[in-house]
């Protein structure tokens, strides 16, 4: 799954596309400038690579990693924030967040995207990385699953198909990986009662994205992204996930190596589709030489995520669940952005 250099398609992406015949495309904010200019940039990818099926898919996980970004958008808050609700009121939290997913996947849906990455099923760390920071729920594995499962089931039933991450649990993240390898020092008991725990509950969503942080009770000598190991023995293991399988972008600086060898490695590890996100043209193609195609289990994988895609309420109502939203958030203003 690749990411794209800007708003529109270069000839270079173009050129490659004829060619190449990669799963999906990712979109960031550097894509997304208007509804009309998102809907025409799927519209090319489709053509270029000669495939209606071509899969888009998108961060929009609301608070700082959010992709739409306003005016063209409406700006929600981060997880956090339904996780303090949720600490707060129950019932509050659960009418905020399917409020909120409703919204979320009808705009997404209606712009040609198929799949979120979200949510964050990390445990919420004030002492790890701002990196996850408030895009976690909770510090309690129960509340996380709690609030991530009608995130998940509402983002199925209205069209878009969620995005666990990041397998196996990097809360304790005290590096971030965008920059360089961090590593978790946990004892495997302390990880399967607590990190573990809210993948485990959520086991069955349909697709997962895993870290490239280094475990040093699981793997000492690779980060998650790139371990058989881990993947094998505690992710489709103790976990019991069977969803396809992203491992997050191999162009972050914790991992060392050229593109196409990272790629292989991914591939190898068990991940079934190969994260690359930077747009280089040069890089893409490499990778698109180095890599078989996609294996029987892997297509099996998606084809179970895509049977279980609603198509959501013909007569939705996006502008009343607005305004519900934005009476259970009228305290927002309480709520610190990392709480």
């Amino acid at each position: 799954m690749f990411g794209c250099a800007g708003p529109r398609l270069t000839v270079q992406e173009r050129a490659l596309l004829r060619d190449a015949d990669p799963f999906g495309f990712i979109l960031f904010k550097r894509n997304c400038e208007t509804r009309e200019q998102v809907r025409a940039l799927i519209n090319d990818l489709r053509a270029a690579t000669g495939r209606e099926d071509i899969v888009i898919a998108i961060d929009q996980e609301g608070g700082r990693v959010s992709r739409l970004q306003p005016p063209e958008w409406p700006k929600y808050p981060s997880a956090r924030t339904f996780g303090l609700m949720y600490e707060r009121d129950p019932d509050w939290g659960l009418e905020a967040i399917s409020a909120y997913a409703r919204l979320v996947a009808h705009e997404l849906a209606g712009l040609g995207v198929i799949i979120n990455c979200a949510p964050v099923v990390d445990l919420y760390n004030p002492e790890g990385t701002p990196a996850i920071g408030d895009r976690a729920f909770s510090s309690r594995p129960g509340i996380v699953a709690a609030l991530a499962r009608p995130l998940i089931e509402t983002f199925m039933a209205n069209g878009v198909l969620p995005v666990i991450k990041h397998l196996p649990g990097h809360g304790r993240l005290a590096l971030d990986p965008h920059e360089l390898l961090p590593t978790i020092d946990a004892p495997r008991g302390e990880l399967e009662t607590l990190d573990f725990m809210p993948f485990e509950l959520l086991k069955d969503a349909p697709l997962g994205m895993n870290s490239h942080a280094l475990f040093t009770a699981l793997d000492p000598a690779n980060p998650v992204s790139l371990s058989p190991v881990i993947t094998r023995d505690v992710i489709r293991g103790t976990l019991g996930f069977d969803g396809l399988l992203l491992s997050d972008d191999l162009t972050m600086k914790a991992l060392k190596g050229n593109a196409a060898d990272l790629a292989r490695r991914a591939i190898a590890a068990g991940n079934d589709v190969a994260l690359h996100c930077s747009g280089d043209v040069s890089e893409m193609q490499a990778i698109c030489m180095a890599l078989e195609p996609m294996s029987d289990d892997s297509w099996a994988r998606w084809g179970h995520a895509r049977a279980m895609l609603g198509r959501g309420a013909a007569d939705y109502d996006a502008a009343a669940d607005a305004a519900r939203l934005d009476v259970l958030l009228g305290g927002l203003a309480v709520f610190d952005a990392v709480g």
